[in-house]
């Protein structure tokens, strides 16, 4: 069926809808963090009595929402591209705005990552640094 993750795609082209049992194994999420979203606004399964069911609009929505959150973006931002969706443009003015989002979040994981590679460095030296030390005073370090 492709990648579940690319929010781009359209490929889902089934009509049925999903129990949200379906949609926590689809989506490998909990039935809470599916409420959650539901109450949040993020998306908008329909209601049968006690029962959810989740269109394709919602797979389509959640879809989105997991490749965010994996990428970084916070539920405010998330809330934000999905609201472009209907403004009748073939989401161009979505895809835009998450290109741009997209390129200031790859900027920051750029940085974040320069700057773990530099702590991990440094802290390999530290460690070094202690091991020589135990050496030096005979310690064992089989234990370590």
């Amino acid at each position: 069926r492709g990648n579940p993750m690319n929010f781009i795609s359209t490929k889902d082209t089934e009509d049925k809808a999903n129990t949200i049992t379906q949609m926590c194994k689809l989506f490998q999420v909990s039935a809470r963090t599916l409420r959650f979203y539901e109450s949040t606004e993020l998306l908008f399964p329909i209601r049968k009595g006690q029962h959810r069911l989740f269109t394709k609009s919602d797979r389509g929505r959640m879809k989105l929402i997991m490749q965010g959150k994996r990428f970084g973006f916070s539920l405010e931002e998330i809330r934000q591209l999905l609201n472009l969706y209907n403004f009748g443009d073939h989401r161009t003015r979505q895809i835009k705005q998450t290109y741009k989002l997209g390129l200031k979040r790859l900027s920051s994981m750029e940085h974040q990552k320069k700057e773990l590679g530099q702590a991990t460095k440094d802290l390999k030296a530290q460690l070094q640094l202690c091991k020589d030390l135990l050496i030096k005073r005979g310690a064992d370090l089989q234990d370590l």
